[in-house]
């Protein structure tokens, strides 16, 4: 039987002190998968990488990479992994040429024996190869910490908030990158605590004070939304937002972006899009003075899920 290369957690948790940072965590993340870890910080997920790249013990449970044991094959677990931790760990005061070899070296390989695994991204920073990556822009240091993660060919890519601090363009064209890594085989569990970007990964899992919520493909954490969903817009949004939160009939409201999201009680479900319920918002939107409101039923996103899974945890 071919071995696998994936990711197995049983029931893992860890803990500092009174902080409980993993609660009996449990995932298989496939072999040639792109998973996601999605959650705010404090989550737990970087604790979870940590014992997954054998940086760290768990208080129970165990973990394999590769089909390896975290703790007993912990030495052939860090030649089959790259890891690109949440904050830049290269070394500022070389250049991106000198970082690129000092990796390779340290992986016992070079730069040429697996350039065809970087050449994609390495040839956006290449124009800058003699320059400190110290002096680098966010972006630039985002695809030189993944060409040094990726130069020994790992089986499995551990990225753990790879986007964070990053501008909007360089955040799509990192998770484009991951795809073309992805398509080569490459095992990839990733964290993020942007929701936007759980739609990119094959599977997700929802974590939240060092629990998994759900773990689920994208659709399949969608589907899972049950409540009429609505987006709210008027002149006064603050106002708006308490007078919401105030009707009789809202079962959840909150911010996102230029909107509202709201959600009615179980009456609204049983009736459908609760036609008597949104007759009676207005009405009372009116009373409260409201001017130029808008609402438009919607289709809930990653964010509003888990939102939902908070509510009723």
């Amino acid at each position: 039987m071919k071995a696998d290369k994936g990711i197995l957690v049983d029931h893992v948790s860890k803990a500092y002190g009174n902080v409980k940072a993993l609660q009996d965590i449990s995932l298989h993340i496939r072999e040639g998968e792109l998973f996601g870890l999605i959650g705010p910080d404090g989550a737990g997920k970087t604790t979870l990488f940590r014992i997954l790249t054998t940086l760290l013990l768990a208080d129970s449970g165990s973990a394999s990479v590769c089909g390896l044991d975290v703790i007993r094959d912990y030495k052939r677990i860090r030649c089959r992994v790259g890891y690109m931790p949440g904050r830049f760990s290269l070394y500022q005061d070389l250049t991106v040429e000198e970082n690129l070899k000092f990796f390779a070296t340290v992986f016992n390989t070079t730069i040429e024996a697996n350039y065809d695994l970087i050449r994609d991204i390495y040839c956006q920073i290449e124009p800058f190869k003699e320059r400190k990556a110290g002096k680098l822009s966010g972006g630039m240091k985002q695809k030189l910490a993944l060409c040094c993660a990726l130069i020994h060919k790992p089986d499995v890519l551990f990225l753990d908030e790879p986007t964070t601090g990053v501008d909007p363009v360089s955040r799509v064209e990192f998770w484009n990158m991951l795809d073309g890594l992805k398509a080569q085989g490459i095992t990839i569990l990733v964290s993020t605590p942007y929701m936007d970007e759980a739609s990119r990964s094959d599977r997700i899992a929802l974590m939240r004070d060092g629990r998994c919520l759900t773990v689920n493909t994208p659709d399949g954490i969608r589907e899972t939304y049950q409540r009429p969903l609505f987006a709210m817009r008027a002149k006064d949004m603050y106002k708006l937002l308490l007078d919401l939160r105030a009707f009789s009939q809202t079962y959840s409201c909150y911010s996102f972006g230029d909107a509202h999201h709201l959600t009615l009680n179980e009456k609204s479900i049983t009736s459908g899009d609760g036609q008597i319920e949104l007759q009676m918002l207005h009405k009372y939107l009116k009373e409260k003075g409201h001017e130029g409101v808008m609402m438009e039923k919607i289709a809930p996103t990653i964010e509003d899920c888990f939102m939902a899974l908070q509510t009723e945890g």
